[in-house]
């Protein structure tokens, strides 16, 4: 973001209330650009269904105001993906403790603004351009939705989920800088999971391989892509979405809608990892694929297994990686139990602007303790690794 040449491009700045209102081709064409990696959460195909299956929407506090950018010739040069937002659910980078600050001053942090994509903890692209003029785009999209958050009165304005190169650029206009931590399984060439496992220390290569065991004892785990998905596994995996989303969060936030338009739209980007009990779904996992990543998202039981949780999460889906040629399984936030089975910690990344200097300065002070606590925290969670001495290679630094 710091190409200077690009500043004199003259663009002409708007705010689209729905995704289903912009060009469906001009979008991915900025969104996932010829020779960049696929990333499937920004197609128009998975953000419009979020909107037009009514989980993203006002009603349930996600106001689409998405930010566009055209040029002299009335070209689409620049989006952002945006929403007003009325509370602070289903976006994994939590800020909940500031809004409670500024209430508790008397003053009110909804609406806010966050630019990212819905109930998606993914590191990708946010200011989305390309060309060379990209850099001064990106720059001027940022800078519109910050604006934008001052004219609305809205008390902040957030990018979650960044990739490094830009959250350093936002830091540079004065944003507030966060950082978090997740759990990637990274390819470094293996040909089998076998492979995989010949990397790992000889205990943890015995405790996988026992996991593996029973919680495949007397099952078939089925992985389904493209046409071969029906609706009956949509309803199988529905059901599991379901249960655990309502013991997680009390009210999921995708409905059955969402799921028919991901099959209808992008069925093979969709891989669903099934465990079958003779004839009847048990448990079951939705991923998505990437370029060069899967993406492990969904995943829900019907009563208890041992680690059959780590088999249709974790390790089915190293499988899937390894035959596909992926380079890495991300699988979603939080878990330090991902670690023994072969996943790193690797940083995610946000930035933020806010319009209260009281709690501006707070959370600028509290966020660099913070990221230093991070940081440290990966470098002590790298040496538990199970690889073999040697085996782990430095962490990319990229960000169930």
């Amino acid at each position: 973001m710091a190409d200077d040449s690009a500043d004199r491009i003259e663009l002409s700045l708007s705010i689209a209330d729905q995704l289903g209102a912009i060009d469906r081709a001009s979008w991915n064409a900025l969104a996932n650009p010829p020779g960049e990696r696929y990333d499937p959460f920004l197609d128009w195909d998975f953000l419009e269904a979020a909107e037009s299956s009514g989980c993203a929407e006002p009603e349930t506090g996600w106001t689409p105001r998405h930010m566009l950018a055209h040029d002299r010739a009335g070209k689409l040069v620049g989006v952002a993906p945006l929403y007003l937002k009325m509370h602070s659910r289903g976006e994994f980078v939590f800020d909940h403790s500031w809004a409670d600050a500024l209430h508790s001053a008397g003053g009110r942090y909804y609406p806010k603004l966050l630019c990212a994509v819905p109930f998606t903890p993914v590191t990708g692209r946010r200011l989305l351009a390309s060309g060379p003029g990209a850099a001064a785009i990106q720059r001027t999209l940022a800078n519109a939705v910050v604006e934008v958050a001052r004219q609305w009165r809205a008390s902040s304005a957030h990018f979650n989920f960044l990739e490094e190169d830009v959250w350093r650029a936002l830091g540079a206009e004065g944003l507030l800088l966060r950082e978090d931590q997740q759990f990637h399984w990274i390819n470094r060439g293996y040909g089998s999971f076998e492979d995989f496992l010949g990397a790992l220390s000889s205990r943890k290569r015995k405790t996988l391989r026992r996991e593996r065991r029973e919680a495949q004892e007397g099952l078939e785990i089925l992985r389904i892509t493209g046409a071969d998905l029906t609706s009956k596994h949509w309803d199988a995996f529905f059901k599991f979405y379901m249960d655990t989303g309502g013991r997680k969060w009390g009210a999921p936030y995708l409905n059955r809608e969402f799921f028919s338009l991901l099959h209808q739209r992008m069925a093979d980007k969709c891989l669903l990892i099934l465990a079958m009990d003779g004839n009847m779904p048990i448990a079951g996992a939705l991923n998505m694929i990437g370029s060069d990543t899967l993406y492990g998202r969904y995943w829900g039981r019907m009563g208890d297994r041992p680690f059959l949780h780590f088999e249709i999460c974790y390790y089915q889906a190293i499988e899937f990686a390894i035959e596909r040629g992926l380079a890495r399984v991300e699988a979603g936030a939080q878990g330090e139990h991902k670690l023994a089975r072969g996943y790193e910690p690797q940083l995610t990344r946000s930035a933020h602007w806010i319009a209260h200097s009281g709690l501006r300065q707070a959370v600028s002070d509290y966020l660099d303790r913070e990221r230093e606590a991070i940081e440290e925290g990966i470098d002590q969670l790298s040496a538990y690794t199970p690889f073999r001495k040697g085996e782990q290679h430095d962490q990319d630094e990229e960000g169930f």
